[in-house]
């Protein structure tokens, strides 16, 4: 049928090519055929059935090669412009082009996941040999440190070649590889471990709610006090996030009105800068301007300086009069980039220099660096100083969101000798920033927002190693293939169903026998690592380097009331209710982990909150909900 079309110059080699390439893909199926049927084998902690799981993965590299080779002869006879049948060309082209894509991915996938040291040669192994002395020893693991913060190293500047390579740049990947290092190298697991591991993670959480009773005569209905307190700070946040969210600029306008938005900020894009531009200190203004004025509702003349200066340290914000509330308003952005994941990502601490009576000034360094560029920015540049000669009885509010909250909240305490009338308002700050004695320190001018299960306020260096551990128990508990426990879970994920119908460490209710690591767990782990032996119950522990941090400031949590279901067109509503830190020191897994942490859904819980608390004013507190007033 084909054979007449490959009656044309070079036919006879187009032929060759296609019989070959046939040949070719039908040897990599059946490669990866039987790569996937050994890998349904065992359970994640007894590989013993796929033990010819190696042999069969060299195979398929191997066959890499006559694949490259036949790529390219693809791409060189494409080059020459063989003038045969249209049809048959399309196919060669879509061929060569999934193939190099098919290779490409390949290799890209292989230098961010390989591990040249082995799962094994951790930095922090001790299977060292024992005739070596301790100064070998030192020197050898030494090595090895060096050798997987290295590895992480290469990674990162992999991913974020882009980005350019200033020293702040250059300390900022060499901080996000040792911290890799650190938490990665000492467990024998692969990426697809970790979705299982999260996958039964979010099975157990569930179960335990599901079965948790409270126990009676522990909650207590607040008092009038803290609910006009709570009704306050409320009515505060819902205002102020709407800078939060301006600090962001056009992208999350256009996200939040996708129909609307570029309708309505089209022409601030377009035309080139204008007189009203020219009152505005700052940079880099492009089609910001105009979504800020759309999602603040001030005017030209409300704006003292707008910057969106954004490299590794240095944060875009913003400063504002709000007439309405009589304040000079200092919004820092959150994370929008991979300059801005850097500096989230420089998480050991370093000490504050501060002139107050607080002792232990730690915070994270990435953050702090952050707020210490913006603090120069508003002193040195004199922003601070023109604002408040516009409106000098106006006090100072800072706010942010994301790692922009975490800035907003280290510039207040900079700021605190200075302007002691200072606010600070953080919607979704991460956990790991402040010291504790800071934390009590912030709780007198700062107030954080946390909606629901926001994975971002409970996430820290000690938490997430305390959610490695109970990755590696509840894997290490499960007797099911690695396969069965993904498939269900995306099907659990998408369309919910009973926790309990699949085995974790709540099988058979013995808790006491799992103070111990288990067998299987003993397996993901390298001998010696920290996270080796540890007891469930037991106080985290965290190298020096990596001291427990806290959220800024008293917290309010906003709780999803029910479930809004996972394809549901139900509104969620919210509860709100002050909340200790304590609250937030695990992670939770679950759908709305990372949708919690986004500024519009956020902003649209503030509404929905508000609204219902205004409209319920002399309704009485439910009975049930309990505060701890901090």
């Amino acid at each position: 049928m084909y054979r007449g079309k490959l009656n044309c110059a070079g036919g006879a080699l187009l032929s060759s090519y296609l019989i070959v390439l046939l040949v070719l893909l039908a040897v990599i199926i059946c490669t990866v055929l039987a790569i996937v049927c050994v890998s349904m084998k065992g359970t994640i902690c007894n590989p013993g059935p796929r033990k010819s799981m190696s042999k069969l993965l060299y195979i398929r590299l191997t066959l890499f090669l006559p694949e490259m080779v036949w790529a390219c002869l693809g791409a060189s006879w494409i080059a020459d412009g063989v003038q045969c049948d249209r049809a048959v060309v399309n196919g060669v082209i879509a061929t060569v082009v999934v193939s190099w894509i098919i290779i490409l991915s390949t290799v890209v996938t292989i230098i961010i996941v390989f591990d040249p040291l082995g799962g094994k040669m951790a930095p922090y192994s001790s299977a060292v040999p024992n005739h070596l002395d301790s100064q070998e020893s030192s020197q050898l693991l030494n090595g090895l440190k060096t050798a997987a913060t290295s590895v992480w190293e290469t990674r990162m500047k992999f991913l974020c070649c882009c980005i350019g390579n200033d020293d702040h740049t250059r300390v900022a990947f060499s901080s996000t590889a040792e911290l890799f290092s650190t938490y990665f190298s000492d467990t024998d697991l692969v990426p697809s471990d970790i979705a299982a591991g999260l996958t039964l993670l979010h099975q157990q959480q569930d179960s335990i709610r599901n079965n948790w009773e409270p126990e009676e005569g522990i909650s207590h209905s607040p008092g009038s006090s803290q609910e006009a307190d709570l009704d306050a700070e409320l009515e505060n946040c819902h205002h102020y996030m709407q800078f939060a969210a301006a600090a962001y600029g056009w992208p999350l306008y256009i996200y939040r009105n996708p129909f609307t938005g570029l309708c309505r900020i089209g022409g601030d894009c377009c035309r080139s800068r204008t007189t009203e531009y020219d009152l505005v200190g700052g940079d880099q203004l492009n089609c910001h301007f105009g979504s800020i004025l759309q999602t603040t509702g001030l005017q030209y003349g409300d704006f003292v300086h707008i910057s969106f200066h954004d490299k590794v340290y240095e944060l875009p914000f913003l400063v504002a009069l709000d007439h309405r509330r009589e304040a000079v308003v200092v919004a820092v952005r959150g994370t929008m980039s991979l300059q801005d994941i850097l500096t989230d990502l420089s998480a050991e601490s370093e000490t504050l220099d501060l002139e107050c009576e607080v002792k232990d000034c730690l915070a994270h360094k990435g953050i702090s660096q952050a707020a210490r560029y913006v603090y120069r920015r508003l002193i040195n540049d004199g922003i601070l100083s023109q604002a408040f000669s516009l409106a000098p009885e106006y006090r100072l509010v800072i706010v942010g969101h994301s790692l922009g909250a975490g800035a907003a909240a280290l510039l207040s305490i900079m700021l605190r000798k200075s302007h002691p009338e200072v606010r600070c308002y953080a919607f979704s700050p991460p956990r790991g920033l402040l010291s504790k004695s800071l934390y009590e320190y912030s709780k007198n001018f700062t107030v954080s927002i946390v909606l629901g299960k926001d994975v971002i306020p409970r996430l820290s260096v000690t938490t997430f190693e305390d959610l490695k551990k109970r990755i590696l128990r509840v894997i290490a508990h499960c007797n099911k293939p690695k396969y069965k426990i993904l498939l269900y879970g995306c099907w659990y994920e998408l369309f919910g169903g009973d926790p309990d119908n699949f085995p974790t460490e709540l099988d058979g209710g013995d808790h006491g026998d799992l103070t111990q690591p288990l067998l299987g767990e003993q397996s993901l782990l390298t001998h010696g690592s920290p996270a080796y032996s540890f007891s469930s119950d037991s106080p985290l522990e965290s190298p020096s380097k990596y001291p427990p941090l806290y959220p800024p400031g008293r917290i309010i949590h906003l709780e999803e009331e029910g479930t809004s279901g996972r394809f549901s067109c139900y509104t969620a509503q919210y509860t709100a209710k002050w909340s200790h830190e304590s609250e937030f020191n695990k992670i939770l897994i679950g759908p709305k982990m990372l949708t919690d942490h986004m500024p519009d859904i956020l902003m649209r819980a503030l509404d929905s909150v508000v609204a219902n608390r205004a409209a319920c004013v002399s309704c009485p507190a439910p009975g049930g909900a309990p505060v701890d007033m901090v």
